[in-house]
């Protein structure tokens, strides 16, 4: 998933088909959190549900991974969330290597999210790059070798509202999307229910100038490993909707164009000079557009409903009922159980990484009637879910 800290040729009918804006039933018993996974198991599907339509609803998305309580886009990050019940896991954001490679990081600037600064055979490739039009320093996913990538590991990208994730910094690697697919393939066995992810394509334009397109190479392994059907359980997500354009000829899997806040254009659009902003893409003409390609939406959060200037949520938009007219599924995101993240009346005093009321906020936004979160905290959101469903 996208920056989101402070809040981040047509087969469309056919494969809209296979979702549905309706709510699966669930158990309304009370999840603890040791049995978290168990009963994440044992939740009915739709009645002769397939792909999507075979997950709950609204659908609890680990953001990468479990990422409330272990440095994201680990390995580590990604059980925890298996065993926390969540329904999908976003592994990952992808970004290549100098040699081609796709890995999972949050950016392609891994100064915050690994420990290469400690490396000295590696500070002289510490430079400033313009990404998506923004002056950027640090190192480069791009200026390394897969080889060299697996000698830095991952440390917590947000220790001020994290320090407990600091006690895991240096424990995993960083993986590839490879290494995730063959994951997912050992977790479906072990777990004996099928795992879900959730891919994103990370600034694909600029890859793409640099000779390292992310859509080709993100089909080639799903044909591989067989993931590139409309059934398959791996959803991909974009915020450039020239990508998703990309993979929908490419590839026949659930497709979801991400949108970050109203007025703002997807840097795709920029490069292209399409004036256009996520304003107009969130209207029934901009939302017909996108369900020609794409079979969902991944909103942020303040999309779904606006907040006032103290930070309060004020009246919810019509992007669902709007988005659901034409067949797309909503996945917004992202719901964090911390104070700085949480609507103002959802905060518990004033520490950074102090926990408000999380279960109110979830209640608040599944009353909308989207269709799924991403969720830094699976076991809150599994929680959430069933106290919501339970009335």
């Amino acid at each position: 998933m996208g920056s989101d800290q402070a809040n981040e040729k047509t087969q469309g009918t056919g494969r809209r088909a296979i979702l549905g804006a309706a709510v699966f039933g669930v158990s309304g018993a009370a999840l603890g959190l040791p049995g978290a996974a168990e009963a994440a198991e044992t939740r009915p599907a739709a009645p002769g549900g397939r792909g999507l339509k075979s997950l709950p609803v609204p659908t609890i998305i680990g953001h990468r991974g479990a990422a409330g309580y272990r440095p994201e886009h680990t390995f580590g990050s990604y059980n925890l969330a298996l065993d926390l019940g969540a329904d999908v896991v976003e592994a990952g954001d992808l970004v290549p290597t100098k040699d081609g490679h796709l890995v999972c990081r949050d950016e392609p600037e891994i100064g915050g999210t690994t420990d290469v600064a400690s490396h000295p055979e590696f500070a002289d490739r510490r430079t400033t790059k313009t990404l998506d039009g923004v002056a950027t320093t640090g190192w480069f996913t791009e200026d390394f070798t897969l080889a060299e990538l697996k000698t830095l590991r991952a440390v917590e990208r947000i220790p001020a509202n994290r320090p407990h994730n600091t006690l895991y910094n240096g424990r995993w690697e960083i993986p590839t999307f490879e290494e995730v697919l063959k994951w997912q393939d050992e977790q479906t066995r072990r777990r004996g229910r099928q795992v879900w992810i959730y891919p994103e394509t990370k600034h694909p334009t600029y890859f793409r100038k640099l000779g390292l397109g992310l859509e080709e190479r993100v089909a080639k392994l799903l044909r591989k490993y067989g993931k590139d059907g409309r059934y398959s359980p791996v959803i991909l997500q974009s915020f450039e909707p020239s990508s998703i354009q990309k993979l929908n000829q490419l590839v026949d899997n659930p497709l979801v164009v991400l949108l970050s806040s109203a007025d703002s254009r997807p840097y795709d659009f920029v490069e292209a000079g399409d004036p256009r902003t996520v304003a107009d893409l969130i209207t029934p003409k901009g939302l017909r557009e996108i369900a020609g390609y794409a079979q969902g939406i991944g909103p942020t959060l303040d999309l779904i409903i606006p907040k006032d200037a103290n930070g309060n949520l004020t009246k919810p938009t019509t992007l669902v009922s709007d988005a659901h007219k034409v067949g797309l599924v909503l996945h917004p995101y992202t719901m964090r159980n911390e104070n700085p993240f949480l609507p103002a009346e959802y905060r518990k005093g004033s520490a950074a990484d102090g926990y408000g009321d999380p279960f109110g906020a979830f209640r608040t936004y599944f009353a909308t009637g989207i269709d799924g979160v991403f969720t830094d905290n699976a076991d809150t959101g599994l929680l959430a879910r069933a106290d919501f469903l339970a009335g």
